[in-house]
C-alpha cells in the first residue's frame, strides 16, 4: 500500500479536480459530494447527480475513482453511491410550487407524433427514477387518455380543509396526468372559443393537486395560438422541446413553432429538437433503414437555431400499436422504442440540468 494520508479534506481536494462534464465546474464547488466515510485503506461517498437520467453517470464515477487513486493513493478501495436531486429554477413559485421543471412539448403541425413522444418520454424519465406528470394541453383534440388506456377514468374531485375544490390527476404507468379527454364523454367535441380553452388549461395548473414532480411535460396543440400564450402567461416554463419529422413541410411549421419560443416577449429556452419517424426499419430486415420522410431534417433545424438534436425516433409499427392499445411502447419494453426513447430522455434531462445551471428562471409573460 502506498504511503499517503487518508482524511476527508484530502478526499475533497482530490474530488475538486473532477469536472462535471456538462456544467464545467468541479463536483465539490457544485456541492455534489456528500457523506464521505473513511475506513482502513478505503473511502465511500455519495455523488448527487442533477438528474436520475444522467447519461454521464459512469463517466463521473470513473473520474472520481481515478482522482482518488491519483491524488491520494492507488491502493485505496473506492465505493461511490450515486443518487440524484433534480435541479430547478422554480424555487418559491406561487403556482405549482412542488414542480421543479415545466417543459413544453411543441410542434408546428399535427401528425408528427408529438403526443406519442410525450407519453414515452414521460415513462422513460420515470423509469430512470424521476417523478413525472403530463398536462394534455390539446383541449380540442386530447390524446393522452387513449395513449395511457384511461378513456374510462376520471380525476377525483375533492374539497380541501379550507373549502377549495381540487382535482387529483389520474395516474397510469407511474405518470400523473390530466386531460380534457378525462372530463368529457368519449367522442364528445369540445366547442369552445379560445378564451374558454385557455381557462381550462389554467385550471389544470391552479386547481389540481400535482404534489412533488421533477418534470411536468405539457403536450401542446399544433400551431402557435391561444393555448401557447396561456401557458407562458400562467407559469414560468423551464424550456421547450420541438418535435418534427424530417420532411420539408413539417420542418417549415416546426421552424415557426421553435421561433415563437425565442421571441423577445416570450423568451423560453429551447432545450432541443426531437426528430420523429426518422427512418423505417422492417422487423424482417433489422439492418436496413428506409428514409421515407427524408433524411437529416431534424439536424438541419437544430443547426439553424443552434440547439441540440436530442435524438431520432424510428418509424416502428409497434410504437403505433402500443399507443393505440393504451400502453406506450416503452412501458412494455419494446426494444427498439425503449432504446430510442431512453436515449432521448437522458439527453433532455441533461439539457434541463445545463439550462438550470446557466440560465436564470424564465419570467412569466406579462400582457399589457
Amino acid at each position: 500500500m502506498s504511503d499517503y494520508r487518508l482524511n476527508k479534506e484530502a478526499v475533497l481536494r482530490a474530488l475538486s479536480t473532477v469536472e462535471e462534464p456538462d456544467l464545467k465546474r468541479d463536483l465539490v464547488s457544485l456541492n455534489m459530494v456528500k457523506g464521505i466515510t473513511l475506513g482502513i485503506g478505503s473511502v465511500r461517498f455519495t455523488v448527487v447527480l442533477t438528474t436520475p437520467a444522467c447519461p454521464l453517470k459512469e463517466v463521473i464515477r470513473k473520474r472520481c475513482e481515478d482522482a482518488i487513486h491519483q491524488h491520494i493513493g492507488p491502493d485505496i478501495t473506492v465505493t461511490i453511491d450515486m443518487t440524484s436531486d433534480v435541479t430547478s429554477t422554480r424555487a418559491n413559485a406561487p403556482t405549482l410550487p412542488g414542480v421543479k421543471n415545466i417543459i413544453a412539448v411543441s410542434s408546428g403541425k399535427g401528425g408528427v407524433g408529438k403526443s406519442t413522444v410525450t407519453a414515452n418520454l414521460a415513462i422513460a424519465l420515470h423509469k430512470s427514477g424521476a417523478k413525472v406528470g403530463i398536462i394534455d394541453a390539446d383541449i380540442y383534440g386530447p390524446s393522452m387518455p387513449t395513449m395511457f388506456g384511461a378513456e374510462d377514468m376520471q380525476p377525483r374531485i375533492f374539497q380541501t380543509s379550507d373549502g377549495q375544490t381540487r382535482m387529483e390527476p389520474v395516474q397510469q404507468f407511474g405518470i400523473k396526468f390530466l386531460s380534457m379527454g378525462l372530463l368529457v364523454a368519449p367522442g364528445q367535441a369540445v366547442i369552445w372559443r379560445g378564451t374558454m380553452a385557455g381557462r381550462a388549461l389554467q385550471q389544470f395548473f391552479s386547481d389540481a393537486d400535482w404534489g412533488e414532480l421533477d418534470y411536468l411535460l405539457i403536450d401542446m396543440p399544433p400551431g402557435t395560438g391561444d393555448i401557447h400564450l396561456t401557458l407562458v402567461q400562467t407559469v414560468p416554463v423551464t424550456g421547450a422541446i420541438i418535435v418534427t419529422t424530417p420532411q420539408k413541410v413539417a420542418l417549415a411549421d416546426a421552424t415557426k413553432g421553435l421561433s415563437m419560443f425565442l421571441q423577445p416577449q416570450i423568451n423560453v429556452p429551447v432545450l432541443g429538437v426531437i426528430e420523429n419517424m426518422s427512418y423505417f426499419t422492417p422487423a424482417e430486415l433489422p439492418d436496413h433503414q428506409y428514409f421515407i420522410f427524408g433524411k437529416g431534417g431534424g439536424q438541419l433545424l437544430a443547426n439553424q437555431f443552434n440547439v441540440p438534436l436530442l435524438g431520432q425516433i424510428p418509424l416502428v409499427q409497434s410504437i403505433r400499436e402500443a399507443g393505440d392499445e393504451g400502453r406506450p411502447a416503452i412501458s412494455v419494453g419494446e426494444p427498439v422504442a425503449s432504446e430510442a426513447f431512453q436515449s432521448v430522455a437522458e439527453a433532455l434531462a441533461q439539457q434541463v440540468a445545463i439550462r438550470n445551471a446557466t440560465v436564470d428562471q424564465t419570467k412569466r409573460v406579462e400582457v399589457s
